[in-house]
């Protein structure tokens, strides 16, 4: 079992996340569990464009590498061009630049899987600082434990919401 996040913000949102799903169904995986659309501002990232997010449960036999390509093979033909950059400055901080997006497809959680290679991290190394990630995946795996925390998916968002 896998739970993804999507999100998008230009275009036909709502239509964008359900050609998103149907996308994932027919190359990933059986969409077994789906939250709510959430309509949520921008984050990380100065934009007039509200977002629209949702997450998914699939069930897949794909590995995560595999996973990873699937999801971007479907962001590119939805029409992505511009990923998400992580930059470095002089003093060695890293940033990511983020864009306006058709779509965009995150994997949070593959299994109980820890994976931590130069393409892919997961647990999703942001999730907890993101309510729009946590909000929707909350309604749909709230008793799911992230693996390497002592924490549920519900606990995350409880102690998220505790601090802002």
């Amino acid at each position: 079992m896998v739970f993804l996040s999507l999100g998008t913000n230009i275009g036909n949102k709502e239509q964008n996340l359900l050609e998103a799903i149907s996308k994932i169904n027919k190359q990933i995986g059986n969409v077994v569990s789906q939250s709510a659309f959430f309509a949520t501002a921008p984050w990380g990232f100065e934009s007039h464009n509200q977002f629209l997010n949702a997450c998914l449960g699939v069930k897949t036999l794909l590995s995560p590498s595999d996973l990873l390509d699937q999801c971007q093979a479907i962001e590119k033909g939805m029409g992505r061009q511009q990923k998400s950059k992580r930059t470095t400055d002089a003093d060695g901080k890293e940033t990511i630049v983020y864009h306006d997006r058709i779509i965009d497809i995150d994997i949070l959680l593959y299994d109980d899987r820890i994976v931590q290679t130069r393409r892919l991290t997961i647990p999703h190394p942001l999730m907890h600082k993101r309510r729009f990630v946590l909000e929707p995946l909350a309604e749909i795996a709230y008793d799911v434990k992230i693996p390497g925390t002592e924490m549920s998916v519900g606990e995350m968002l409880n102690e998220l919401a505790a601090s802002e």
